[in-house]
């Protein structure tokens, strides 16, 4: 899959990024991450920071972080 969601279970933003996704019809998977940031080595690994949402987009070469951007993102590029 070349869409992937960093996201928190309960976490507000992670959910406006994903309903973005799914209102768009995006195939994407969602790689659950810890609740404590000292434990999020993946979304630093990928993105440079520890937060959440992070999107990747293997495809287009794209990662990025905060959920407006995400959702900007995948209406203009994604839908």
């Amino acid at each position: 899959m070349s869409v992937r969601l960093y996201a928190l279970d309960g976490c507000p933003w992670c959910e406006t990024a994903a309903d973005a996704l799914e209102e768009a019809g995006v195939d994407y998977e969602t790689e659950w991450v810890e609740a404590l940031h000292s434990r999020r080595n993946e979304v630093k690994r990928v993105s440079g920071q520890r937060g959440v949402p992070v999107l990747v987009d293997e495809e287009r070469g794209v990662t990025m972080a905060e959920s407006a951007n995400i959702v900007e993102y995948v209406e203009r590029t994604l839908a």
